[in-house]
């Protein structure tokens, strides 16, 4: 089975700045609290790291 990893935005985007916006943006999310599922790859987890103090990750089986 292929990991996936499970992403919330938990934090606001107001007051950051644009390469923080368009990196939430590239993981797929719009609303705060809005839940979506990437591929458990090395981009994904490079972009979750760039705004780790934003989001909530949880790793599911897929």
């Amino acid at each position: 089975m292929a990991k996936q990893l499970q992403i919330t935005l938990k934090r606001s985007l107001i007051g950051r700045n644009e390469a923080q916006r368009r990196t939430v943006a590239a993981l797929g999310l719009r609303k705060l609290h809005q839940t979506v599922s990437q591929p458990d790859n090395a981009a994904i987890r490079g972009m979750v790291n760039q705004v780790i103090h934003l989001v909530e990750v949880k790793e599911i089986e897929a």
